[in-house]
């Protein structure tokens, strides 16, 4: 089964309320088996629009990924997030077929 992986592109507008955010969604994300392979490092950006942070967040599976964002728990995350930020998200299925040689 493909694991599942949230990529987010992060505008953050209130640097203090949103370490509120980054401390509440420590549950949820605990809760679906979530795993940051990147979190706000360098980046370039060759071609189209960014934000300032970049997060890639994976998860056992798909389902996972989107049992996540819908949890209780997430929502109550979402609520601190809201104010104090602008993203862009998309909840992917991974890819485990042939690759390229």
């Amino acid at each position: 089964m493909p694991k599942g992986y949230w990529i987010a592109r992060v505008d953050v507008a209130d640097a203090e309320g949103y370490k509120a955010y980054v401390a509440a969604n420590a549950k949820p994300f605990g809760m679906f088996g979530a795993h940051f392979l990147v979190r706000a490092g360098r980046f370039e950006n060759p071609e189209g629009t960014s934000r300032t942070r970049n997060v890639v967040i994976e998860f056992p599976s798909y389902q996972a990924a989107l049992d996540c964002w819908k949890s209780p728990e997430y929502q109550e995350a979402l609520k601190l997030r809201l104010p104090v930020s602008t993203i862009d998200l998309v909840i992917i299925e991974g890819y485990d077929g042939p690759q390229p040689s």
